[in-house]
């Protein structure tokens, strides 16, 4: 791979995480802050380090879905029932925003 530019200055790298509310601790989050921060830093130099901001955004208990169904807390930690192949699918609507840990400056592969 070529090597990635420096980004400018006024480049703010960012990158968005969504998780199930309440499942990680402040400590966890500070993890992901603090390894996405620390991976900017290596593709685009020590000086985006000042400027990369990472999003931990927590989704509300059922507030997202696989493959038309919508899951639970319940479901994502192995204690609640899948709904059934067949069941309708109990959401719509059309996906925005940036996709999960994807951030949203990245060089194109």
């Amino acid at each position: 791979h070529p090597p990635v530019p420096p980004p400018e200055e006024n480049t703010v790298p960012f990158a968005n995480f969504k998780v199930p509310a309440d499942t990680l601790t402040p400590a966890q989050k500070q993890l992901i802050v603090d390894r996405t921060t620390d991976l900017y830093a290596e593709v685009y130099g020590e000086r985006a380090r000042q400027n990369t901001m990472v999003l931990v955004e927590e989704v509300a208990d059922g507030g997202w879905g696989i493959g038309g169904h919508v899951l639970t807390t319940a479901m994502i930690n192995g204690t609640g029932s899948a709904p059934a192949d067949d069941a309708p699918a109990t959401a719509t609507g059309t996906p925005t925003g940036t996709p999960t840990g994807t951030p949203t400056d990245a060089p194109a592969a």
